[in-house]
């Protein structure tokens, strides 16, 4: 049965209604942007008494839980795990800890003029928070995506947080990758209030220099609501998703991609791109055939009908310049010229070239990380990396010929903007003799 999803002709549209079909946002609206802002200050003002109250009614915990996870338990979920599991859990960590290693920063060192040195020195962060989601699903690969570019950076401590079951337990599955690592400080606590509980601290949990991972709506308004005075990765909405045919293009692979993404969640968003229309509507066909294979049909349907979108473009170029236009997540390329086409998107979360290449892989197993700009945002920022867990020192040294070099641009610069104190540190260093140096 055929998916009634929205199809929209860019050649039948004009500026304005172009632009509303761009629009959208990462950003939570108002109403739960001020109710997480309310949590995590309960969080602040309450510490533990708070946060497991908060567990026990937006879920994430229970009200007598303990909120450390013990070491005992984190190793007994990695002994108790099955064979495939952690054979899958390493296979995907081997792979994210080499990508991630190759991203490691290098400190330069610039001499733009003689006796002038500027330098950047990159330094990794001290102590990371990493939300993983659950509660209600299992995500141990959002616990690598996060914790290993963490680890090679340097970072010393890594913390994890993570939504409990109803009977307060963390899953399995995490706990398993969190042995895996190294890691032995997690946290039963997920939401808004576990975002308030790593900026501010409470008796049990200290507070991050930075917070990364994905979330819903509820992580991602507190995260805004935090940034300041803690570190966020990036605000990031739901999934979604562009795939990009031609008459090339195999109408299965198509489907697939996009059911892929659209089963995250019933918010997810799923755009299929093409200037063919004939292939749009074999995409379609495919969809609804296997859709009735998938354990979370509903969900997915949900997402589809009210977030999917069929975009018939006029022609190549400008089914491209469209997509760069919506900054998606993901983008699938199945065209026929998918590496040329590759070339000329700049505004893309992750992309994933070629019949070869499904989202999954990238989501498990390539290394690449999955942690990734949504809501348009894509233009401005990139996938999370390793050099996102440090910060850069910029050093400046200078001779005395140095400074005798810089001292008319100072002195002009500094008298233009009537800041005699600027011109007058200039001064007063090449006014004084090595004999009047105090040593």
């Amino acid at each position: 049965m055929t998916v009634p999803i929205d199809l929209i002709d860019l050649a039948d549209i004009d500026d304005d209604a172009r632009a509303r079909l761009l629009t959208r946002s990462a950003v939570p609206d108002e109403s739960v942007r001020t109710q997480a802002t309310a949590i995590v200050n309960q969080v602040r003002d309450g510490g533990d008494a708070a946060l497991r109250l908060l567990n026990e009614r937006y879920g994430g915990g229970t009200p007598t839980g303990v909120l450390l996870v013990s070491e005992t338990e984190i190793a007994e979920a990695y002994t108790q795990a099955s064979p495939e599991l952690i054979t899958a859990l390493e296979a995907a960590a081997e792979a994210v800890r080499s990508v991630h290693t190759q991203q490691l920063p290098q400190d330069q060192r610039i001499e733009p003029t003689p006796g002038v040195v500027v330098s950047r020195r990159w330094t990794p962060m001290r102590r990371v928070g990493v939300y993983v989601p659950g509660g209600g699903a299992t995500y141990p690969s959002s616990l690598l995506m996060g914790a290993i570019p963490a680890q090679v950076a340097g970072v010393s401590e890594v913390v994890i947080v993570c939504p409990a079951s109803a009977s307060g337990t963390v899953d399995p599955a995490v706990l398993a990758a969190a042995h895996m690592l190294g890691i032995t400080e997690v946290y039963a606590t997920g939401g808004a209030q576990a975002i308030g509980a790593l900026t501010y601290g409470t008796e049990t949990i200290r507070r991050v220099d930075k917070i990364v991972g994905p979330g819903g709506m509820w992580v991602t308004a507190a995260k805004l609501a935090v940034y300041g005075t803690v570190g966020i990765d990036l605000p990031a909405g739901p999934s979604e998703a562009a795939v990009i045919v031609d008459e090339t293009s195999d109408p299965a692979i198509a489907a697939a991609d996009l059911l892929c993404q659209a089963e995250h969640g019933s918010d997810s968003i799923v755009m299929l791109v093409t200037h063919d229309p004939a292939k749009a509507r074999d995409v379609l066909t495919e969809v609804g055939i296997q859709l009735d294979r998938l354990d979370r049909q509903d969900i997915v349907r949900s997402a589809l009908v009210d977030h999917g979108l069929v975009v018939i473009a006029p022609d190549r170029d400008e089914a491209l310049a469209f997509t760069n236009e919506w900054a998606p997540e993901h983008v699938s390329i199945l065209t026929g010229s998918a590496s040329a086409d590759a070339e000329e998107l700049t505004a893309a979360g992750s992309v994933f070239v070629g019949r070869w290449t499904p989202e999954s892989a990238g989501d498990y197993a390539t290394g690449a990380n999955h942690v990734l700009p949504t809501g348009g945002l894509a233009g401005a920022y990139g996938p999370l990396s390793t050099e996102d867990f440090g910060s850069w020192r910029q050093v400046q040294e200078l001779t005395r010929e140095g400074l005798e070099r810089l001292a008319p641009t100072i002195r002009t610069l500094a008298d233009s903007e009537g800041l005699g104190a600027h011109a007058a540190c200039v001064d007063v260093r090449l006014t004084t003799t090595l004999d009047e140096v105090p040593q």
